[in-house]
């Protein structure tokens, strides 16, 4: 692997007070890759999103987008990724376009060239027809939607979602994955994907178990499910979390 991952994360650590949330967190996500963070609520999850997108400052170790450290070129890295957060964040009375030409100017796009790429996005995201209703007037799916488009308007090379198909019905869940597996593979996009639900993982998808602000194995999902000699990842991490096997990295071997 001699070529700059999308996302490099090294020997992270983060405290709250004496609760430590991240405990010597390390992992590689690499380019035109989908990647899975699996955790239950509590493990760490959106603290590693908190550091990788420099809303808070690791206490130890390093982050890097692109071989952009956040601590130390914040601005060449953050330029680099694109960021759906849990919480809806588009702006309810604004339309679709003036929320993407929002975000445009925030990264220095031009009128002229963002309202190009925020036709562009709505395209892709199906919902041109929609761009000058308001944001309140969608449901949920077509939100998230939009808050995706927004996030890749600026061209990053890796998107972060935070959970985000929280509070979706089965078919929204459905098409936000199909939407976002589709990026990965047109747009040679790298994807880290947080989640505590497994019907969202793929056999070939790479996947890093957190818990308790710990990683417990790294791997594809298919790998993971051999090595742990059960039949789903959801048996996998049940062991992994409850230590009746111990984990690759464990045994020496990763």
């Amino acid at each position: 692997m001699s070529e700059t991952p999308a996302l490099n994360v090294k020997s992270l650590s983060h405290a709250y007070g004496a609760r430590k949330a991240l405990d010597d967190v390390s992992l590689r996500v690499e380019r035109g890759a989908f990647a899975v963070l699996l955790g239950l609520n509590g493990a760490g999850k959106s603290t590693l999103f908190s550091l990788a997108t420099g809303l808070y400052g690791a206490r130890a170790g390093a982050v890097e987008i692109m071989g952009y450290d956040v601590a130390k070129t914040p601005g060449e890295a953050l330029r680099r990724l694109g960021v759906v957060f849990q919480a809806r964040t588009l702006d309810l009375e604004l339309s679709l376009t003036q929320n993407l030409l929002y975000h445009a100017a925030l990264h220095g796009i031009g009128p002229g060239e963002g309202k190009r790429l925020a036709g562009a996005a709505l395209e892709r995201a199906g919902l041109s027809e929609r761009a000058r209703e308001k944001a309140r007037d969608l449901s949920g799916g077509q939100m998230r939607r939009v808050e995706i488009a927004r996030a890749l308007l600026h061209r990053p090379s890796l998107l972060l979602l935070d959970e985000p198909t929280v509070g979706l019905d089965i078919k929204a869940r459905a098409d936000i994955l199909k939407h976002v597996r589709g990026l990965v593979a047109q747009e040679n996009l790298a994807v880290l994907w947080t989640t505590h639900l497994i019907d969202e993982i793929a056999p070939s998808d790479q996947v890093i178990m957190l818990h308790e602000g710990r990683v417990l194995t790294d791997g594809s999902a298919a790998e993971i499910v051999a090595a742990q000699e059960t039949d789903s990842i959801g048996g996998a991490f049940e062991k992994l979390t409850m230590g009746v096997v111990p984990s690759p990295r464990e045994r020496g071997e990763g």
